[in-house]
């Protein structure tokens, strides 16, 4: 049987559960030796276990921890960058400190963990590198989702500048814009609301689909993009919503 990321080393952060979780599991059975980030040691410890994925413990947030220890990574040949944080509320609601967390997990941690790992790419002369931004973006305007929505537009623009500065470099960049993916993030979120039942229905009535995406779904995409067959796609945002946003 031939693996489509037989030989390749990829990094997954937000790999201890939801999209991340799927796609570390996909990846693994598809030949790739996975080195799973994420904060949640007890649950990385599980992907190891069942997956034989590597689990590193580390937090995003942490520029130095980063560097240091990409230090030892070594040649990776893909990237999928899958940790998020969804702040709610309108611009009103939005603290200093809800929108520095924001950019600081959902954009400044992709930034560095690129800065870190694209030089070994560029020696390489290839790579994928995979972002995981939103429709709730500057694909389409979502209410309550302010400060969430600013953080997945700059994940876009950015996506699309690596594309353009390193594709001569063989290094493919490319972002996808979920809709509502049935994770346990959002289990906890529309616990939170109050009003479980009305939330996850107004959540599914919002998808022309008639239900909410899963997890695997999102991550079949995502090896798509970090395999060879799909060697001649760059610089796109790959929208997988249901329907949402037509």
């Amino acid at each position: 049987m031939t693996h489509k990321l037989g030989g390749k080393t990829v990094i997954i952060t937000g790999a201890a559960q939801g999209i991340g979780r799927a796609a570390a599991i996909l990846f693994a059975s598809e030949g790739a030796r996975v080195l799973a980030v994420d904060i949640n040691a007890a649950a990385l410890a599980k992907l190891e276990v069942e997956h034989g994925c590597e689990p590193v413990v580390l937090d995003l947030t942490d520029g130095e921890g980063i560097a240091a220890w990409a230090e030892n990574v070594g040649a990776v040949d893909v990237l999928f960058l899958c940790a998020g944080y969804v702040a709610y509320g309108t611009i009103e609601d939005c603290s200093d400190a809800d929108w520095a967390f924001s950019f600081d997990l959902n954009v400044t941690a992709m930034f560095r963990m690129i800065r870190t790992i694209i030089p070994g790419m560029i020696v390489r002369k290839g790579g994928s590198i995979i972002t995981m931004s939103s429709v709730a973006s500057s694909v389409r305007g979502v209410p309550n989702r302010f400060a969430y929505a600013a953080t997945k537009a700059a994940i876009i623009g950015m996506t699309k500048a690596l594309a353009a500065d390193y594709v001569g470099h063989g290094i493919r960049c490319n972002t996808i814009c979920p809709g509502t993916i049935e994770t346990p993030s959002l289990e906890d979120r529309m616990r939170a609301s109050g009003e479980y039942e009305a939330t996850r229905d107004a959540f599914i009535a919002r998808q022309p689909i008639g239900r909410l995406g899963h997890p695997d779904e999102i991550a079949e995409l995502a090896l798509y993009l970090a395999s060879d067959v799909s060697a001649f796609t760059t610089g796109q945002c790959h929208i997988i919503d249901g329907g949402w946003s037509n």
